[in-house]
C-alpha cells in the first residue's frame, strides 16, 4: 500500500473528476453524467490505491483488469486513462463522442489503451470479467505466480444485474470459486424509466450469496475513500469465493439533478454545471479544468506500478518453467509444427462434422496450449469435449475443460473474456438454433477482434425429429452477417480440420457450423489454402461448365451427386465447395471470376434459408420456410434438399442460357 495521500488533494481531485463527466457530455452533447459523478471516489480509489498496473505499458500481462460493465459511464474510465497517463489527452476527452476519436460513447477494446474489453450492452461485462477470472486463475496454476498472479475489478449497476446473462455468469463463477473476482455494485436506484422501483425489487446481496459469492454491504459509503479502499481490500483477502461490494450511491452527486433519472444521461447543461462546480469550488467558466497538482497525483500513481512491472519481466526472464507454452498461450497460437497434429481421412469415409471438429480440437491440445473451454450442457454433442487435461474448478484450477451448464448467453461473454485477458484461446459450443441466445455476445467478439472459437453443431434441418424448434434455417446467414465473424460451414471432415487450422492461425473469432448427421468425405476438400479462399473449384468439367453448382456444409456431397446425374446426361459441370460465403466475397475479383466464371450460371445449395445467396447465384436451392419434426433424411428430402431439386434447378438456368444463346 502507498503512502497516503493529501485528503485535500484527494478531495480536489474527485471534484475534478466529476467536472469532466459534466463537461465531457455537454461538449458532445451527447452522453452519461450522473453514474460517472457518482462513481468518481469509487475511480479514484481504484487507480491510487489498489490496482496493479503500469500506465506506461497497458498491455503488461500481469496488470490487474479493470471492467466498467456499466459502459454508459465511459468518460469515467476515459477521465482515469487521461489523468494517469495512458495516452489519452485532454483534447481526446473535448472530442467525447466524435467520429474517430479515442473516446467513443462506450469503452471498445483494442481502440483506447487501456480498455480490456468492449463494454455497453448490459451484463456483458460482468460475464467477460469471470471469463478473466478463469483465465488469470488457469494461467497462475499451471505456470506459476511468479509469472501470474493478478485480480479482476468489475463495476457493474442496476441494470448490469436485471439482464439475464449477469445472473448466469454470476452462478457459474460462485459455482467455480474465483475468489480473485471483485465486483462493485453500484446501487443508484435509478434506470432511464425512472426508480428502479418500477421494475426491480429482487435483494441483489442474498441472490450473490445464494450464488456462493462473499457479500459485503457498504451502505452509504460512496463518498468515504477509506471505506471504499477497506471495502475492496477485504474482498480482496477473499481466495476461495468471488466478492460482491454493494455502495448505495447517489446518481449526479452533488448536482441539482442528484437522484433523478434525467442525470442518468445527459441533463446538466450550462446553468446546472456551473451550479454544481460552485457546490465543488471548481472554475465555473472553466471546462474541463485539471490542475496542475491534481494531474501530478495521478501520474504518479500511474508510473507507480513501473518496479512491479519490472520486477516481474525480471522474474518472467529468470523463470525456469515451460516458455515455450507459455508465449504459445499468449500468442494465442501454436507450439512449432503444431498444425502437424491435425488430423485426415480418406475419401470415402462417412463422418459427422461435428465429430471431426472434436478430433481436430482434440489433436491441438498439446501442442495449442491456450485451449481450453467446452459445451453448455452440450459438450459432447457439439465435440467441445476436452479429456485428460482437467476440469475447470477451485479444486482443478489448471483444468481445461469447462462445463458451462444450461448458461449460452454467459458462456459466449465468458469466453470473450478468456480471449480478452490474454493467454487463452476459448472454445465453446452448443446446438446452431442456439446462437440466438449467444448474439449479443458474438457480435461483441467480432468488435472486440476476441480470438473466440464458437461451435455450432447440428446445422440444418438433418437434426431430424426434435423438429423446427431445433432445425436451424436462418442462423447461418443471419451469422454472416455480423462483420468481422469468420463462419465456416465445411463440407466434410478434412475441410473442418482445415477450418479449426486456419481458425487458430488467424484473429478475431471464428464461427463453425458442423452436422449432427455424417457425411462422406469429398475427395480434394483439405487443402487450406483452397478452404482459406471461402470457396474453391472442387470438380470441374473438361472444358467449359454449362453450369455451376455451389453448395455449403453437408449440402457440397449433394451438389456433387447432383453433378454426377447431370455429367451423365451429356452436361459439363463446376462443383464448387464454399466453406465460407462471406472469405469468398472478400477475395479479389480475379479470384472469384475464376471460380465462378461470368456468364456461366449458377446454382447454390444449401439448407436453410436462400437469404444471402442471391449475390452469387441465379437459383438458390434452399428451405425458406421452418423445418418439421421427422428423421434427418426425411426432413431434408421434403423440403427440397435433393440432388434431383440441385438437377432440376440446374436445367432450367442450361435451358434458358441455351434460349438466350
Amino acid at each position: 500500500m502507498s503512502a497516503p495521500l493529501d485528503a485535500a488533494l484527494e478531495a480536489r481531485a474527485i471534484n475534478v473528476l466529476r467536472g469532466l463527466a459534466m463537461d465531457a457530455p455537454h461538449a458532445a452533447r451527447s452522453g452519461h453524467q450522473g453514474t460517472a459523478m457518482a462513481l468518481a471516489p469509487l475511480a479514484h480509489v481504484l487507480w491510487t490505491r489498489i490496482l496493479q498496473y503500469d500506465a506506461g505499458d497497458p498491455a503488461w500481462p500481469d496488470r490487474d483488469r479493470f471492467v466498467l460493465s456499466a459502459g454508459h459511464a465511459s468518460i469515467l474510465l476515459y477521465s482515469m486513462l487521461h489523468l494517469t497517463g495512458h495516452g489519452l489527452t485532454l483534447e481526446d476527452l473535448r472530442q467525447f463522442r466524435q467520429w474517430d476519436s479515442a473516446t467513443p460513447g462506450h469503452p471498445e477494446a483494442g481502440h483506447t489503451a487501456g480498455v480490456e474489453v468492449t463494454t455497453g450492452p448490459l451484463g456483458q461485462g460482468i460475464a467477460n470479467a469471470v471469463g478473466m477470472a478463469v483465465a488469470e486463475r488457469n494461467l497462475r496454476a499451471r505456470f506459476g505466480a511468479e509469472v501470474c498472479d493478478h485480480r479482476t475489478f468489475v463495476v457493474c449497476g442496476d441494470g448490469d444485474l436485471a439482464e439475464g446473462i449477469s445472473h448466469e455468469a454470476a452462478s457459474l463463477a460462485g459455482h467455480l470459486g474465483l475468489g480473485r473476482l471483485v465486483a462493485v455494485y453500484d446501487d443508484n436506484h435509478i434506470t432511464i424509466d425512472g426508480p428502479t422501483e418500477l421494475a426491480l425489487s429482487d435483494d441483489a446481496p442474498a441472490r450473490f450469496a445464494a450464488y456462493g459469492w462473499h457479500v459485503v454491504d457498504m451502505g452509504e459509503a460512496a463518498d468515504d475513500l477509506d471505506a471504499i479502499e477497506a471495502g475492496l481490500r477485504a474482498a480482496m483477502a477473499e481466495e476461495d469465493r468471488p466478492s460482491l461490494l454493494v455502495l448505495r450511491s447517489h446518481i449526479g452527486s452533488p448536482s441539482p439533478d442528484i437522484d433523478t433519472a434525467a442525470v442518468h444521461g445527459y441533463s446538466l447543461t450550462d446553468e446546472g454545471i456551473a451550479e454544481t462546480k460552485r457546490r465543488m469550488g471548481l472554475p465555473e467558466d472553466e471546462s474541463f479544468h485539471v490542475p496542475d497538482e491534481v494531474l501530478q497525483m495521478y501520474r504518479d500513481a500511474g508510473s507507480r506500478g513501473a518496479s512491479a512491472r519490472s520486477a516481474w519481466k525480471d522474474r518472467l526472464a529468470a523463470w525456469d518453467g515451460d516458455r515455450a507454452a507459455w508465449d504459445a498461450c499468449w500468442g494465442a497460437t501454436g507450439l512449432d509444427g503444431w498444425s502437424d497434429e491435425l488430423p485426415t481421412w480418406e475419401p470415402g469415409d462417412s463422418v459427422a462434422t461435428r465429430k471431426a471438429g472434436n478430433a481436430s480440437l482434440t489433436s491441438l491440445l498439446d501442442a495449442v496450449p491456450g485451449l481450453l473451454g467446452g459445451g453448455a450442457d452440450l459438450t459432447g454433442n457439439t465435440g467441445t469435449t476436452i479429456k485428460g487435461h482437467g476440469v475447470q474448478s477451485a479444486e482443478c484450477p489448471e483444468g481445461r475443460q469447462l462445463f458451462f451448464g444450461v448458461r449460452e448467453h454467459a458462456m459466449g461473454a465468458v469466453c470473450n473474456g478468456l480471449a480478452l485477458h490474454g493467454g487463452a484461446v476459448p472454445v465453446c459450443g452448443t446446438f446452431l438454433v442456439f446462437s440466438d441466445y449467444m448474439r449479443a455476445a458474438v457480435r461483441l467478439a467480432a468488435l472486440s477482434r476476441a480470438k473466440t472459437l464458437f461451435v455450432w453443431s447440428h446445422d440444418s434441418v438433418g437434426v431430424g425429429e426434435d423438429g423446427p424448434t431445433h432445425q436451424p434455417v436462418e442462423h447461418a446467414a443471419a451469422l454472416r452477417a455480423i462483420p468481422g465473424l469468420r463462419v465456416w460451414r465445411p463440407a466434410d471432415a478434412n475441410e473442418t480440420a482445415a477450418a479449426w487450422r486456419l481458425a487458430v492461425e488467424g484473429d478475431g473469432p471464428s464461427a463453425f457450423l458442423l452436422t449432427r448427421q455424417d457425411v462422406p468425405v469429398l475427395s480434394g476438400t483439405g487443402d487450406p489454402a483452397d478452404v482459406g479462399r471461402g470457396g474453391y473449384v472442387l470438380a470441374d468439367a473438361d472444358g467449359p461448365a454449362d453450369v455451376v453448382l455451389v453448395g455449403t456444409g453437408s449440402e457440397v456431397a449433394v451438389a456433387m451427386d447432383a453433378a454426377a446425374t447431370l455429367t451423365a446426361a451429356g452436361s459439363a459441370v463446376r462443383v464448387v465447395s464454399m466453406p465460407s460465403l462471406e472469405l469468398f466475397l472478400d477475395q479479389d475479383a480475379g479470384y472469384r471470376a475464376g471460380v465462378l466464371p461470368p456468364g456461366t450460371p449458377v446454382v447454390s445449395v444449401e439448407a436453410g434459408v436462400t437469404f444471402g445467396w442471391g449475390g452469387i447465384s441465379d437459383v438458390a436451392v434452399g428451405i425458406d420456410r421452418f423445418g418439421a419434426s421427422a428423421p434427418g433424411h426425411v426432413a431434408m428430402e421434403r423440403l427440397g434438399i435433393t440432388p434431383a431439386a440441385v438437377v432440376e434447378a440446374a436445367r432450367g438456368l442450361i435451358a434458358q442460357d441455351g434460349s438466350a444463346a
